[in-house]
């Protein structure tokens, strides 16, 4: 696997080295000697799977708050995605700025998200699937979001944005009283 650093400290955008012949390709997606590399102690506690039907549905973006917040790895197995992390980490240099990448199932790219970030993404293509590994397990009532079009993050999705649930299209927008995660 490759690491490579995003501009937003602890997270990365991972690639896979896959082994190739005339049968196809193997890869693996997880090491946990490779990912002690970039400091992940944690254990994988979740797993899920999602899969979005339409082009420029936004999904996101969701955060767990302290004690829960979580890492996730982030990988597109069908079709396209524009993944988006935003830092929320109230002591970061890099605090509300966001980056996006994109993941697909053709460039077997994944994304790397430390605790303390929000996460979304908007799909590309149709039909979009997606693993996500998580090192918390799911806690209702410590969820939050932040608003995909606040205009202070300033995300620049590259598609009209659509099919957002009605908890994702109500996320406050964000004023003096977010101090982060």
């Amino acid at each position: 696997m490759t690491f490579t650093p995003t501009p937003l400290a602890g997270s990365y955008v991972v690639g896979l080295k896959p082994f190739t012949d005339n049968r196809g390709w193997f890869a693996r997606f997880y090491c946990k000697n490779e990912f002690a590399a970039i400091g992940h102690n944690k254990e994988w506690l979740q797993m899920n799977h999602s899969f979005t039907t339409e082009a420029g549905t936004i999904r996101g973006m969701h955060f767990q708050v302290p004690p829960f917040r979580e890492i996730k790895l982030v990988r597109c197995i069908a079709g396209a995605v524009f993944d988006v992390i935003v830092d929320c980490r109230k002591d970061s240099p890099t605090f509300l700025k966001w980056f996006g990448a994109e993941l697909s199932a053709s460039n077997r790219n994944m994304m790397y998200i430390p605790e303390g970030f929000a996460h979304g993404f908007q799909a590309l293509t149709e039909n979009c699937e997606l693993i996500y590994l998580h090192s918390e397990l799911y806690q209702p009532g410590s969820e939050g979001g932040l608003r995909y079009d606040d205009p202070s993050l300033n995300i620049q999705w590259p598609l009209a944005a659509r099919n957002l649930s009605d908890r994702d299209a109500s996320h406050p927008l964000l004023d003096e009283n977010f101090k982060g995660l």
